[in-house]
């Protein structure tokens, strides 16, 4: 007994995880903290160093192109390639000579969790302090910190559009949306039932990382996190994760945060798409997903239990109600309106109808097929273990839609893509298209209109 206690703390060690006494484990609280403190800046430099290596990381603005509340896009291709390689001549090299000589990008990896090894929540500092300034609620992390530049997210806050009163604008009124002012917010805008769900959405419960335990990441006893605390104003502020259905540690995948604009037309939910209704994945979600999937850990931090009828129906009809963001460029069939579209934008729209095949699993008019689709990108690489995260098989992802996704980068199910640069040469690359420079950036400006 005493020595798998000695090797279950050798592993913790190792990984920069432990439970506090209460659950069993050797540390008391404060010798988790100072020793978990200790790790913090050698973890960070891991994950920067992993970064650097892969992209560009630097502030390039797009001249001409916004989010939906003015933040500017980041343009160009962010992943790095080796010295010698150059897309066009990757683009020409088949799946096998690509992952027989190494040749696939660094950044076209899965990217792992700032500490793929603990996991857990990892907030951006901007919801961080406005959260901290309207609610005095903490999700600083004492033994981590979120790992992208601010520049290279969704703005913040975002705006919220309402399916029901799309006259209104944005009803967020440029503001994060909290306990503090939700009812005063959208007291005018929403119904009795609908308020009671926004209610719920920004109500903190108990989380794996964030509780009133000592078996917890904040350095004080927290109330928990709320649903919009990742899905921020219902949007998204790239808050990140590691999935809680998949094991061993290794294969779980580093989670993005999807927008929640939109979910009135889709029918897939949960990182592996399990779940057919908004409503489901609301109760997984506190179930399941804020305690990795570890029921017992769930009952001893104080998981919150919703009951379907009252509290899950009311949460998913608002959200039922988070429509996408305008895009004036397109008809009511979702296409451009060619008195009001470029030539450059004009031509994308038919490259991502034609020759692109990005139409085959993006349909117009929002953009989605509702399926799930196996990419089987590990063709081109051989499997290796990446800070934590072993690269593999990722097998059948979702079909997100892209209406309004130039509002959320970055982009793909792990964050990977930093881009929507970085995005149409992946696909240029995994589906084999050989698009020109040209084409790949009619191709970004067409999705720009979205």
């Amino acid at each position: 007994m005493q020595g798998t206690r000695r090797l279950a703390g050798t592993i913790a060690m190792l990984f920069g995880v432990a439970s506090a006494t209460t659950f069993g484990q050797d540390d008391d609280f404060q010798s988790l903290v100072k020793r978990l403190q200790q790790q913090q800046e050698k973890i960070a430099d891991r994950q920067q160093k992993l970064l650097t290596e892969r992209y560009d990381l630097s502030d390039r603005k797009a001249a001409q192109a916004t989010m939906s509340r003015g933040k500017p896009l980041q343009e160009r291709v962010r992943v790095r390639l080796p010295e010698g390689m150059t897309w066009e001549k990757l683009a020409a090299m088949t799946p096998d000579e690509i992952r027989n000589t190494g040749a696939w990008p660094q950044g076209f990896f899965p990217l792992p969790h700032p500490h793929h090894e603990a996991g857990g929540m990892v907030f951006p500092r901007e919801q961080i302090d406005e959260l901290k300034k309207q609610t005095g609620r903490d999700l600083t992390r004492f033994d981590l910190n979120y790992d992208l530049p601010a520049h290279l997210l969704p703005e913040f806050p975002p705006p919220i559009y309402l399916t029901t009163r799309p006259d209104l604008g944005d009803v967020s009124k440029g503001q994060l949306v909290t306990q503090a002012n939700f009812y005063e917010l959208f007291k005018e805008a929403l119904n009795p039932k609908q308020l009671d769900g926004l209610r719920l959405l920004v109500s903190p419960f108990a989380q794996q990382q964030f509780n009133l335990t000592d078996d917890r990441r904040s350095l004080h006893p927290h109330v928990g996190v709320a649903c919009f605390d990742c899905h921020a104003n219902g949007h998204t502020n790239a808050a990140t994760h590691t999935v809680g259905d998949i094991r061993p540690n290794e294969f779980r995948h580093r989670i993005d945060t999807p927008t929640l604009r939109g979910v009135n037309i889709q029918r897939l939910f949960g990182s592996q798409r399990a779940l057919k209704t908004v409503e489901d994945f609301t109760e997984f979600e506190q179930r399941g997903a804020y305690f990795d999937g570890d029921p017992t850990t769930a009952a001893k931090k104080g998981v919150n239990t919703l009951d379907r009828a009252s509290q899950v129906h009311v949460m998913a009809e608002f959200q039922e109600l988070l429509d996408f963001p305008p895009a004036p460029k397109l008809n009511v069939f979702g296409k451009l309106d060619p008195a009001l579209a470029t030539p450059s934008e004009l031509r994308g729209q038919e490259l991502f109808f034609g020759k692109a095949q990005c139409a085959v699993c993006h349909p117009a008019p929002y953009y989605t097929d509702n399926l799930m689709h196996n990419l089987k990108v590990e063709r081109f690489f051989q499997p290796k273990l990446i800070n934590g995260r072993f690269a593999s098989a990722d097998g059948p992802i979702k079909t997100f839609p892209l209406r309004g996704i130039k509002d959320s980068p970055p982009y793909l199910h792990d964050d990977r893509l930093l881009t929507l640069d970085d995005t149409v040469e992946f696909f240029n690359l995994v589906l084999g298209i050989k698009l020109t420079a040209a084409e790949k950036s009619d191709l970004v400006a067409f999705l720009r209109c979205l």
